[in-house]
């Protein structure tokens, strides 16, 4: 509710919940709440994620 409600970020979600964002993303599909992230901007974030 506090996501969608624009009250907290995936980040923090994730962080609270001890998920990962890409888990987070599955829980919110399973919802029914779409992310304002799309999946090749999750990859895109986590391959340069990777490089540092």
């Amino acid at each position: 509710k506090l996501y969608h409600a624009g009250k907290v970020s995936m980040g923090k979600m994730a962080e609270e919940l001890g998920l990962s964002m890409s888990e987070v993303l599955d829980l919110l599909a399973e919802f029914g709440i779409e992310s304002p992230i799309r999946y090749d901007d999750y990859l895109l974030g986590f391959e340069n994620l990777r490089k540092i």
